[in-house]
């Protein structure tokens, strides 16, 4: 279960480019109208889900999803797989920020021991987002993520990723599918700095 579970996160690389591809980089002039027009792609992760999971080699499981957009934009998001009594299969955490000059998101996934190397890109696509990432990098077997989330509709989502655990060179196509369904509305997260008087904890925007 946790090999397949480090190939989720909620999950990722731009979906038809390879993962250390060159990305055309963007004047200063160009990146603050992209910025404004990127910074809410991913938005619809916001709040909290369940998800049901079919994984070619582990059968189906469940899970929790919860998201929150930090105050300066970056989206921080928890994905744990569980049991039928609620206990917890495996937990991890991925840090979402949009890179205006390279004009794409970038995330950055960590579970516990693993250190901050499973590294990913990210860019909408028409109605979908495609995301590549690497997982379990510190890990005997890591692998790469070419993921979609497509249906994007405010109450669910759909998930689908092909995997490979060569380098890329073969994949496994839809090997992890998940269909994730609302459980609680977006959040954003205030300052985590902030003068007396104020708070930092969750709000709904």
């Amino acid at each position: 279960m946790r090999h397949i579970i480090l190939a989720l996160c909620a999950s990722t690389l731009v979906y038809t480019s390879p993962l250390h591809s060159q990305t055309k980089t963007t004047t200063k002039e160009q990146a603050k109208p992209s910025a404004e027009s990127r910074n809410t792609d991913f938005d619809y992760l916001l709040g909290d889900w369940e998800f049901a999971a079919k994984s070619r080699e582990h059968g189906d499981y469940r899970g929790l999803w919860s998201a929150v957009r930090l105050a300066e934009g970056q989206i921080l998001d928890e994905f744990r797989a569980v049991g039928d009594k609620g206990e917890t299969y495996y937990v991890t955490s991925t840090l979402r920020n949009f890179n205006k000059t390279q004009n794409r998101w970038e995330l950055i996934g960590a579970d516990t021991g693993g250190g901050l190397q499973d590294f990913g890109t990210a860019q909408r696509v028409g109605a979908e987002m495609h995301i590549e990432q690497r997982f379990g990098v510190a890990s005997p077997r890591p692998s790469m993520m070419k993921i979609r989330y497509y249906n994007i509709q405010p109450d669910r989502f759909s998930w689908t990723g092909d995997r490979s655990i060569d380098g890329g060179k073969t994949w496994d196509k839809a090997s992890l599918q998940i269909e994730a369904r609302r459980t609680g509305p977006p959040r954003v997260w205030g300052p985590l700095t902030r003068m007396q008087g104020t708070t930092g904890a969750p709000r709904v925007p």
